[in-house]
Parts: C-alpha cells; structure tokens; sequence
C-alpha cells in the first residue's frame, strides 16, 4: 500500500553485537542486507511479518564511528501478549533492567539496546509477536507536525493520549493494517527544543510509484532534500518540520 511506513533506520556501533540482540531476545530474522564499500545496511524483522509490517534498518558504518543519540527521536515499540511476562522473559536472558511495567502502570515497559536506543514492550492483540507498533518522534509544535503527516501524507489519527504536561498523536494512512507501524508524536507543552543527534536515520514510507509520490510531495510544498535523480532513482528523502528525515522507497 502505498504511504505505509516500510521501515525505520538506526545507526549502530558493533553490528554483530546488535544483530545478536534483536536475533536472540526478539526472534528477528534477516530480511535483507545491503553491503557498500563504506558500510552495511541488514533489515530485520518477525518470521511472520505482515505485508504491511514495518522492518527495522541497521546501518552500520565501517569507520568505526560513534554516534550520538539526541532526543528528537524517542523510542521503537514492538508488540507482545503480555507485557510482563515479556519483560521477566528479557530479564531472564540478561536485558539491562530500565523502566519495567510497574514503573510505567503496567501498560507497557521499556529495554534499552546495545547502543542506548529505547525499545517499549507495548500490549497488543495483533501483529506478530515483537513486530514494530509505532516509532516515536518529539515534535516542537504539535499543530505543525498533525498538520504535516495530514497534509504531505495523507495521514490520518488512529490515537492520542493527553496529559498534564504532554501529548502523543498516533498517525498512519487511513486505510492501513493494523499490523502496520504508526508514528508517535510526541509534544512537551513547555516550548523545549530537541537535538537531532545521528543515532537515529529515518522512517521510510513505500510508495507504488517513486516519482509520482515525489512529485506529489513538492506539490504539496515538501522540502525538496534529495530527489529521485540524486539517489540514482532508487529512492528520495524529504524532512520533516523538525527535520526528522523521511525515506520515499518504491516497493514490488
């Protein structure tokens, strides 16, 4: 379907170390791997993946580089039946203890992976066990950002969670799977600022014609950030408001 979101990246240090992390606690199995000169791209999901799951992209970069996490980007979250005993089964494979279910009113909890990125245990009663739930993004002005999924992408609620001191909004296409991933907004109401950092890539949205579905976003007044052409048309990024990047990628 097109505009559903294909995949998120994240960058990591030791890629044998953070494949084993996802392969051995979450069941993840290679999708795909892609291998440059200067680094190597593995996409990993469930066995049983939906057709409009979403897969995760490690990047692994062959400099040796570090990377830095910022806080513009909050979290990964993947489905399980329970969530506490989810969570008592990572404890018991040696997973770091961060933020268990209680701490969090037993709805949900949190892990951390090799390189600090934040992965929550959230209940469902759909998707396969471990399939990617949503992706969080911080936003600074949460007008701005409803307005952009809605107008660039045609998104549409699914969710929202108000509190005192902030918000989630939960977007996808109208007509998506439950199975397919959303995308969190997360708005603070006290006016904060947010670093982008370079552990986190970007979400990637599908898209049945590549250039067709660029050609509509500079219509809709997209930032142009790499076009098709610059990409050997394979694939295109715009940015966010916020300038969380998206991936435009043509699927078969």
């Amino acid at each position: 379907m097109s505009g559903t979101l294909d995949h998120v990246m994240m960058r990591v240090e030791d890629l044998e170390e953070t494949l084993d992390w996802y392969q051995g606690h979450l069941d993840y199995e290679e999708k795909g791997r892609w291998e440059a000169d200067t680094f190597t791209n593995v996409y990993l999901g469930p066995e049983d993946l939906h057709e409009e799951g979403a897969v995760l992209e490690l990047t692994y970069n062959h400099d040796d580089r570090s990377y830095d996490l910022g806080d513009a980007w909050g979290h990964i979250a993947v489905r399980v039946d329970d969530v506490y005993d989810a969570y008592e089964q990572l404890m018991d494979e040696g997973v770091e203890d961060y933020r268990d279910p209680d701490s969090c009113g037993g709805s949900y909890a949190f892990v951390k992976d090799p390189d600090g990125h934040e992965v929550e245990i959230v209940e469902r009663d759909h998707g396969a066990p471990w399939s990617l739930d949503h992706t969080m993004i911080r936003v600074e002005d949460a007008d701005e950002a409803l307005g952009f999924w809605t107008r660039k992408f045609e998104y549409q609620h699914t969710g929202r969670w108000e509190s005192d001191t902030f918000a989630n909004y939960f977007v996808k296409p109208e007509d998506a799977a439950e199975e397919a991933m959303a995308v969190e907004l997360t708005y603070n109401y006290d006016g904060r600022s947010y670093d982008l950092g370079d552990a986190w890539g970007h979400l990637a949205v599908r898209a049945d014609d590549l250039h067709d579905y660029w050609e509509t976003l500079l219509e809709r007044e997209a930032e142009d950030y790499r076009d098709p052409e610059s990409c050997d048309d394979r694939y295109a990024f715009t940015k966010d408001q916020d300038g969380h990047e998206i991936e435009i990628i043509s699927r078969d």
